[in-house]
């Protein structure tokens, strides 16, 4: 499956306009908090990776970035900061074994068809290693729609989404709920959970 094409077009056309949108005291809390709960040098998978804002800033923290993002603008954006490895894929491109020490998906899951969450949660837990971090963001509510400026967006409830991360082998260990202000211009309510891959055969 390829990624939603009117979804690409928006952000290959407001790559800037989105680069621009400065780190909120949320994210560069919930970016620290995952940061910490990795060891030292750790390998890590910026997914959806957007214009690399995140993974520039995880790179200067010492890990090692992998980033990719289905938009062409992006990836360029996010291939021009210093120690992030950056390329042009889609979720299900993703066939990693035990690599990672952390997986990054902030606001990037969200639009994918909710029929293909467990899919894209069963890869992101076997490209991690044994008891990896993973961080997801999502906004919440129920259904799939278009917002204003034609992004494909799939919304879930908290414990919908918990339902799914644990079905996939993760245990949550933090979680932040809010309201933030999207590219659309709209305030929405968001989730970001952070989950430790606990897979009794993996993890052994």
């Amino acid at each position: 499956m390829s990624a939603d094409t009117e979804t690409l077009s928006v952000y290959d056309a407001k790559a800037e306009e989105y680069a621009k949108l400065t780190a909120t005291d949320a994210e560069i809390k919930s970016l620290t908090a995952f940061v910490n709960d990795l060891p030292q040098g750790a390998r890590v998978l910026d997914l959806g990776c957007g214009p690399g804002a995140n993974a520039a800033d995880m790179a200067k923290l010492g890990c090692k970035v992998d980033a990719v993002d289905a938009s062409a603008e992006m990836v360029a954006r996010a291939a021009k900061h210093d120690g992030v490895v950056a390329w042009q894929g889609v979720f299900e491109d993703l066939d990693a074994e035990a690599e990672y020490d952390g997986v990054w998906a902030n606001f990037s899951l969200l639009h994918a068809p909710k029929e293909t969450m467990p899919a894209h949660l069963e890869r992101i837990a076997r490209g991690l290693k044994p008891l990896g971090i993973f961080h997801i963001g999502m906004k919440l509510g129920s259904g799939e729609k278009r917002d204003r400026i034609g992004r494909r967006y799939s919304y879930y409830e908290e414990d919908e989404l918990c339902g799914l991360l644990q079905a996939a082998g993760f245990e949550v260990i933090g979680r932040a709920t809010g309201e933030g202000k999207g590219l659309d211009g709209l305030v929405a309510p968001w989730i970001t959970l952070r989950a430790r891959f606990t897979d009794p055969e993996r993890a052994s």
